[in-house]
This record gives structure tokens, C-alpha cells and sequence, in this order.
């Protein structure tokens, strides 16, 4: 547990300075396995961000995020993982933070390293989209009870299944391959998220990886499209995130 603590902390701070865009750079590309991206500059990509359609209004107080137009740069896909990342290493952080009733060692091992997890995703889309990457953004966790069990893993399992069916859906609009890759390995690592936090909340069954899961007719797991994920994640997060809308191409 003190090591993880210790990992923890070390990531947060190293990203946190005037070397941050240096290091996760490192860790992205030790992510992709490849050099192959090393000179891919997304930041040459910033303007197609201004492209940008409004759907809705942020509520009060908060801005809306633009993330443009998602089928067509994969800048606007990137940030669009990095928006998700950004939710889930908040609702992690928090769950760990202010642990349930009743939380056991077992339990309090696993969100901490799904936390970890998270956040190493949420730094490596942020270090690689440098100036690039959208706000931070505010989540908004008040429909979710902190002191319950059920709430945190039924909201646990709630963004698990939102993410990895929105890496799911994002692949097909990813045009570079190493990036590509990347959401490769990353929603491997989410689906193992999803996995562990069903069978926490069902011992005795086959919900981690039951046919709600993986579909017996197709073998495969739900594929949501950027529209979708964004009004599913919407009551979570306070501002508005727009996409211009991207249609399902599979």
C-alpha cells in the first residue's frame, strides 16, 4: 500500500511542473511500445479544435468544452479520451479518498490501483496533447453516495462499461496507428477494470464477463460512438463537452 501511495504521488508531482510535458511524453511513448509517434506533433493540430459546433449551454457558472470535430482529427479523439480519463481518475480518487462503509483491505487494494490506473491514463493523454489538451474539467459526483457500497461500485461499474465501450466506439475514427494502439492497450486495462468490479459485486455469478457484457451473438463488447458516451457522462461532469456529431462507421 505504501508503495502505491508513494507511485502515486510520484506521477502527480512529476506531472505537475515544468517537466511534466517532458516525462509523460516518456510515458506515452513507453505506453505505445514505439518511437514510431515520436514526431507526430499534435500541437500542429490545435486549430481543427475551433471547429467546434455548440450543442448546448454549460451550466451556470461553468464553460462549455469544445472537442470539434472527432471523425476527422485525431486531436479531437485524443481529448475526448482524455475527458473520460479525467472522470474516472476523479471518481477513483474520491472512492479511495473517502472510502465506504465497511470497505475492505481487498477492496481498498483494488480502487487504489484502479485509481493509479487512472491517473496514469488521465497524465499520458495530457502530457501528449500538451497545449493541445482541453481544461481540466469539474465532476460532479452528487448523485453518488460515497458511504455506500452499492453506490460507489454500482457507479464503478457504470463508468468501467461507459469507457471501454467508448474506446470501443473511438477506434474507428483513430487515424494514426500508434495512437491506435495505444487505445488498444488502454481499454484492455479498462475491461479488466470492469471485470474486477463485477465480480465485487457479484461473487457468485458470471457478471464479469456475462452476456451482458460480451454478446453471445457477436462475441464482442458494446461499442458506443463519442454522442452517446457524452450524454451518458453528461450528469457527472458540470460543463457541457460538444463533439460535432460523428455517425457509427461499424
Amino acid at each position: 500500500m505504501e508503495k502505491q501511495s508513494n507511485d502515486q504521488a510520484g506521477v502527480s508531482q512529476l506531472l505537475s511542473d515544468a517537466k511534466s510535458a517532458a516525462v509523460g511524453r516518456r510515458l506515452f511513448m513507453r505506453y505505445l511500445g514505439t518511437t514510431a509517434a515520436a514526431g507526430v506533433a499534435l500541437s500542429a493540430c490545435t486549430n481543427q479544435l475551433d471547429e467546434a459546433v455548440p450543442t448546448g449551454a454549460a451550466r451556470a457558472g461553468y464553460r462549455t468544452v469544445d472537442l470539434g470535430d472527432l471523425g476527422s482529427n485525431d486531436v479531437g479523439i485524443l481529448n475526448y479520451a482524455y475527458a473520460l480519463e479525467q472522470l474516472e481518475a476523479a471518481f477513483y480518487t474520491q472512492a479511495v479518498m473517502t472510502p465506504f462503509s465497511g470497505m475492505t483491505e481487498m477492496e481498498k487494494t483494488i480502487l487504489t490501483d484502479i485509481r493509479d490506473h487512472e491517473i496514469v491514463h488521465r497524465e499520458l493523454f495530457k502530457a501528449a496533447l500538451s497545449s493541445a489538451a482541453i481544461p481540466g474539467l469539474t465532476p460532479d459526483f452528487t448523485s453518488i453516495n460515497f458511504s455506500s457500497r452499492a453506490s460507489v461500485l454500482g457507479a464503478a461499474a457504470l463508468f468501467e462499461k461507459i469507457g471501454v465501450s467508448a474506446y470501443n466506439g473511438a477506434g474507428q475514427f483513430i487515424k494514426n496507428v500508434d495512437y491506435l494502439l495505444l487505445a488498444g492497450k488502454i481499454v484492455s486495462v479498462e475491461a479488466r477494470h470492469a471485470a474486477i468490479i463485477n465480480t465485487l459485486l457479484y461473487p457468485d455469478g458470471a457478471n464479469f464477463a456475462g452476456d451482458d457484457v460480451v454478446f453471445p451473438s457477436s462475441g464482442l463488447e458494446e461499442i458506443r460512438v463519442p454522442g452517446e458516451v457524452l450524454t451518458l457522462v453528461a450528469p457527472y461532469v458540470y460543463e457541457t463537452i460538444n463533439a460535432m456529431p460523428v455517425r457509427r462507421v461499424a
